[in-house]
């Protein structure tokens, strides 16, 4: 299949498609949108078939947001970094804000993240702390203090 452009050029196949993409893992739209392009949906055809997956329930940028922050909180990763890879996947402003101003326990997250990194704790020198900072920023903790 890497080899061959698969062509959607009916609403079914585009519909095929974006289910298949879905039984996998939830998508945002726009996500969504750009898949089914790459796969070769025209836009005009691709538009109705998002609205109507929308509209059964399928398609969910709230879901797909609340299922994107419960797998990346898992892996260490903190709420600016969420917000900025959800805005690149298209979700709303407002969607993105509700979802992480759930309680996510953000402050026991980031001292479970900087301690998995850095289990020797802050370091003494300024230069190594500023490094242990600069990688809690990375991992969107920019709130985050040594004591």
């Amino acid at each position: 299949m890497f080899g061959r452009q698969q062509q959607l050029e009916t609403p079914q196949a585009i519909r095929r498609s974006a289910l298949d993409l879905l039984a996998r893992r939830e998508h945002s739209r726009l996500e969504m949108q750009r898949k089914l392009t790459l796969r070769g949906a025209s836009s005009e055809l691709c538009e109705p078939v998002l609205d109507q997956l929308q509209e059964d329930g399928l398609l969910s940028d709230e879901r797909f947001c609340e299922a994107y922050v419960h797998a990346r909180v898992q892996r260490g990763y903190g709420p600016q970094r969420l917000a900025e890879e959800l805005r690149e996947r298209g979700v709303d402003e407002h969607i993105v804000n509700a979802v992480l101003s759930l309680d996510w326990s953000w402050s026991e997250r980031a001292q479970a993240a900087f301690a998995k990194r850095f289990p020797q704790g802050p370091a003494d020198d300024a230069r190594e702390r500023a490094k242990q900072l600069g990688f809690m920023r990375y991992r969107g903790f920019a709130d985050f203090r040594l004591d």
